[in-house]
C-alpha cells in the first residue's frame, strides 16, 4: 500500500511553533482542505496559528459562486474572520488590506490549466507580498490532472496580445506543475524581492493525477465537480470562446457540448475520423438549466475518456472548435464571455488560446496548433521542479 499525500497545509500544521506571535492572512477557499478533508482555515486555527484575516478568490470561500461573478466581502462563517474578495473590488490585496499581517499563507487548489483563475490569483498575492515586504508561504498541492511532463500542452500565451487575468504570462494551457513550482519560476523570473517559501507536498510523484490517486478530491469550483472533469477541462473549456453550450447548466460540464443548430450524428462521424487517442464521443441531446441556451435543445457531443495517459485534452479542445466552425461556418460565432476580470466578454477566444485572433483564423482554416512553441517548457521549468 503506498505511503498517503500529505499536502503542504499538513506539514505546515507540525511548524505552529514557528509562527508562534505572528499576525497571518490566508489566500484559500473551502477547496483547501487537510488530506483528512478539514478546512485548512478551522486546521489551522485549531492549531493555535493566529490568523486574522482571510482572503478568497474567483468564485469565494465557498468555492461554489458562479463562474466569472463578482464575489463581495463577507464574514466567515466557520471561523468569524473577515474575508475580503480578491475577485470584487480588486484582484490584488491592497497595502492596507497587508498592513496588520506579519506573513501571508497561500493555500488553493489548481487545477493544472492555464486559463483557471487562482494561479493567477496567486500571481497578485506575490506581487502585493513583494511590494509590501510580507513574507509569502505557498502551502503546495498536487497538481489533479497530473506532474508528467510528457502530457505537456500548447499554445503558449501571446503575451503582448493576450495576457489577462485567465493568463497573465506565457505558460502552456496544460503545464504539469504545482502551484509551488510555478511560483518558483515567477519569483524567478517575473517578481523580484519576494521572500518566498514552499510548504512541499509529501508523497507525491509526478505521475499521480486526481483519477488514480487516493487523496481527498473536493471540487475548486462548480464546474469542476470530479477529477474526470479537470482532464476534460484544458480543451473543452475552449468551447467558452465560441457560441456553443460547454455543458454548465447540466450535471456534466465539460463532459457534453452542443448548440440547437448543431447536427449531433454528423459531428460525431466526423470527430471519430479524427481518431484522437484515449477518448470515444456518442451523439448527446440535452437542455441546459442555465447558461447559453437556456432551456433550448441542443445537440453535440458526450465524451468519455479511454485512456488518461493517452488523452491530449487541449488538441481535442483545438479540433473540436476547428470542427464546430468548419461544419457549421454560417452559425459559429466567437462569442462575448462576459467576467468580472473581462466585462466586455471580448476577445475571451484568444485569452483561452493564447492566440492573437484566434477565431479570424479559424475561420480562415488557419487551424490552431495547439503543439506550438511547448517544445522549450520542459527546460525552461526544470530548475524550479520541487518534485520527482
Amino acid at each position: 500500500m503506498s505511503t498517503p499525500v500529505q499536502f503542504g497545509i499538513d506539514a505546515l500544521l507540525s511548524q505552529a511553533g514557528k509562527f508562534k506571535n505572528l499576525r497571518l492572512a490566508f489566500v484559500t477557499n473551502n477547496a483547501a482542505t487537510t488530506s483528512r478533508g478539514i478546512p485548512g482555515r478551522v486546521a489551522l486555527l485549531q492549531s493555535k496559528f493566529d490568523l486574522v484575516k482571510l482572503f478568497s478568490p474567483e468564485h469565494g470561500l465557498t468555492a461554489l459562486g458562479e463562474d466569472g461573478v463578482f464575489q463581495t466581502n463577507i464574514t466567515d462563517v466557520a471561523t468569524g474572520l473577515p474575508v475580503i474578495s480578491l475577485y470584487g473590488d480588486r484582484l490584488k490585496p491592497s497595502r492596507e488590506d497587508l498592513a496588520d499581517v506579519d506573513v501571508v499563507l497561500f493555500d488553493i487548489p489548481d487545477v493544472g490549466c492555464r486559463f483557471y483563475t487562482y494561479l493567477w490569483t496567486m500571481t497578485y498575492i506575490m506581487d502585493a507580498c513583494a511590494e509590501c515586504n510580507k513574507p509569502l508561504f505557498i502551502l503546495d498541492r498536487p497538481n489533479p490532472s497530473g506532474g508528467d511532463l510528457n502530457l505537456i500542452e500548447g499554445p503558449m500565451l501571446d503575451e503582448a496580445n493576450c495576457s489577462s487575468f485567465i493568463g497573465r504570462w506565457s505558460i502552456p494551457i496544460r503545464h504539469s506543475c504545482s502551484a509551488g513550482e510555478l511560483a518558483n519560476y515567477f519569483a524567478a523570473t517575473r517578481i523580484k524581492g519576494l521572500d518566498l517559501q514552499i510548504i512541499k507536498v509529501l508523497n507525491w510523484n509526478r505521475e499521480q493525477a486526481a483519477t488514480n490517486a487516493e487523496w481527498f478530491f473536493v471540487p475548486p469550483s462548480p464546474a469542476i465537480p470530479d477529477p474526470e472533469t479537470v482532464l476534460f477541462y484544458p480543451g473543452m473549456g475552449l468551447l467558452e470562446g465560441i457560441n456553443v453550450n460547454e455543458g454548465r447548466g447540466t450535471d456534466h460540464p465539460f463532459k457534453i457540448f452542443g448548440a440547437p443548430w448543431i447536427n449531433a450524428y454528423q459531428i460525431h462521424e466526423e470527430f471519430e475520423n479524427l481518431k484522437l487517442p484515449g477518448v470515444l464521443t456518442y451523439p448527446y441531446s440535452y437542455e441546459p438549466r442555465f447558461g447559453i441556451f437556456c432551456n433550448e435543445k441542443c445537440h453535440g457531443l458526450q465524451l468519455k475518456i479511454t485512456d488518461v495517459t493517452s488523452f491530449r485534452p487541449a488538441r481535442t479542445g483545438v479540433e473540436l472548435v476547428n470542427l464546430i466552425a468548419s461544419l457549421y461556418p454560417g452559425n459559429c460565432k466567437e462569442r462575448l464571455y462576459k467576467t468580472r476580470a473581462n466585462p466586455t466578454g471580448e476577445r475571451h477566444l484568444d485569452k483561452l488560446t493564447g492566440i492573437h485572433t484566434s477565431f479570424e483564423k479559424i475561420k480562415n482554416k488557419k487551424l490552431i496548433d495547439f503543439r506550438r512553441d511547448i517544445s522549450p517548457w520542459k527546460e525552461i521549468i526544470n530548475p524550479y521542479l520541487l518534485y520527482q
